[in-house]
């Protein structure tokens, strides 16, 4: 079961004990003035597991909040009060607060059917059909929105919410029930996190160390290593914006990540490379987009991406007018679970006849399926220099292999199967080129061979790209990689 902190995953343990530290002092100094004058409702500390006794006291102090007949300021201190219980929570007692509150807080349906029959009883008067309607609606509102509502009202109120949805999202497949509430939560999220509020603002080295510290514990694509691998990554030949929101000034919800180089890099170690960047003397005529991250679980299902590609785009085609080209140097997170798939599934047709000759010297076995089966794992070993032509020979199946994976391989919806592809070929974006031994990490290796493909942003064709993907089930392609398809 994971933690309404599992961002912090990623990053050393220090910092991730301090974070949650900073976090929880941060609610606690914020809610405990508001919620102290509601202390002598709950009787006793609940234990952090939530037992069943403790339970339903917690559950009624919600029922009062939700129903209570107090002023405005109370009801704000009753909910501060239980957003503190749940900070003290473990994970289990945070589990079985949420599924209580998905079962017993949900829409009233016996009130729900009242209301149905006085539609149904009042269709002969307008003003009586019109304020029954109004009614049903009313009663159709689960009764925890009530909840949730006050708890924005709080100083980081919304920031608690999309946390407590991250916990909500880890829980679905165990109480079927939260899942409604998770999605009611995403449709309340998604109203007040509007694009139109975001604010599109550059992180550099000189912004607040609480901020940096957030980038190492947020990126997901490439993990930050140091904060001198951050430095550079923040040097004067980098970019990285993010997205924020007034309800959460101090917290990204999406930020990339952007290399300003000469043509489109191919190989994201040499890009992280500390000794190859913040060259000033290069003149830059390629954006590369080469990391992506989600911030804030949380907000899964609502997309701020393809804004915020766009957006850089925009300011960067402005603020630097040298930049003729504008790329991706992505991963492709999927490859390797559908090729071993289909290795599985498939004992030829994997391989051309040219390509499995040129193998053929290296293996003892026939068919495409063993072949591959037998040679693939050995990548690791080949790049240490074992074996050199081997591993040049089993760069053209599986660059091809890749670009069928990406272009051709599609689900039940004409979308491209995998994530990261969909993301940009729905955004516009075109696919230029595949990279063999691009990200040798072992992340990297274990998602597709060490392969990373480019997509191309050109400016004058994102709206038909996106159109034809969206609607046709089109994927644009280079030349090259057209060619690459057909052979």
């Amino acid at each position: 079961m994971g933690s309404q902190f599992d961002w912090l995953n990623l990053m050393p343990n220090s910092n991730k004990t301090n974070l949650i530290d900073k976090t929880i002092a941060n609610l606690w100094k914020a809610w405990d003035e508001l919620s102290s004058s509601t202390a002598h409702y709950i009787s006793g500390r609940p234990r952090p597991d939530l037992p069943q006794d403790d339970l339903i006291k917690v559950m009624a102090e919600v029922a009062d909040c939700i129903k209570g007949k107090s002023d405005e300021a109370s009801l704000r201190a009753k909910a501060a009060a239980i957003g503190k219980i749940y900070l003290e929570l473990n994970e289990d007692g945070r589990s079985k607060f949420l599924a209580a509150l998905a079962a017993d807080f949900d829409v009233d349906r016996q009130l729900v059917d009242e209301k149905i029959e006085l539609v149904k009883n009042s269709s002969d008067n307008k003003t009586s059909r019109l304020r029954a309607e109004e009614e049903l609606k009313i009663a159709l509102q689960p009764t925890w929105r009530v909840l949730l509502g006050r708890f924005t009202t709080l100083p980081d109120g919304v920031k608690f919410l999309v946390d407590m949805r991250t916990e909500m999202l880890s829980l679905v497949k165990t109480y079927p029930e939260i899942k409604i509430l998770s999605n009611d939560l995403r449709s309340m999220l998604s109203a007040w996190f509007d694009i139109g509020l975001l604010e599109l603002v550059q992180i550099n080295w000189g912004s607040p160390a609480s901020l940096l510290e957030k980038l190492i514990a947020y990126e997901s694509v490439h993990a930050i290593r140091s904060w001198n691998d951050l430095k550079n990554r923040l040097g004067p030949d980098r970019r990285c914006f993010g997205f924020f929101h007034p309800n959460m000034p101090h917290e990204p919800l999406i930020f990339v990540q952007v290399a300003l180089v000469e043509g489109i890099s191919n190989n994201i170690d040499d890009l992280l490379d500390e000794s190859k960047s913040n060259n000033k003397s290069i003149k830059a005529d390629t954006a590369v987009f080469y990391s992506i991250s989600n911030a804030q679980r949380g907000l899964d299902g609502i997309s701020f991406g393809n804004f915020l590609i766009k957006t850089v785009v925009e300011k960067l085609s402005i603020e630097t007018p040298n930049l003729r080209t504008f790329a991706t140097l992505s991963p492709i997170p999927g490859f390797a679970n559908w090729l071993n798939k289909q290795i599985e599934s498939r004992q030829d047709n994997l391989l051309k006849q040219t390509e499995k000759k040129n193998l053929a010297k290296y293996t003892t076995h026939f068919t495409d399926a063993d072949i591959l089966k037998d040679l693939l794992p050995k990548l690791n070993d080949l790049e240490k220099g074992q074996q050199k032509q081997l591993f040049k020979e089993l760069e053209p199946p599986l660059i091809r292999l890749a670009a069928e994976y990406i272009c051709d391989n599609k689900s039940d919806r004409g979308r491209a199967i995998d994530p990261v592809a969909h993301f940009h070929l729905s955004n516009g974006a075109s696919v230029h080129r595949l990279n063999w031994a691009a990200d040798t990490s072992t992340k990297g290796k274990a998602q597709s061979f060490g392969l990373m493909v480019n997509y191309e942003y050109n400016l004058k064709e994102i709206q038909t790209n996106s159109s034809a993907y969206e609607v046709e089930k089109k994927v644009a392609a280079s030349s090259i990689v057209k060619n690459i398809l057909k052979k």
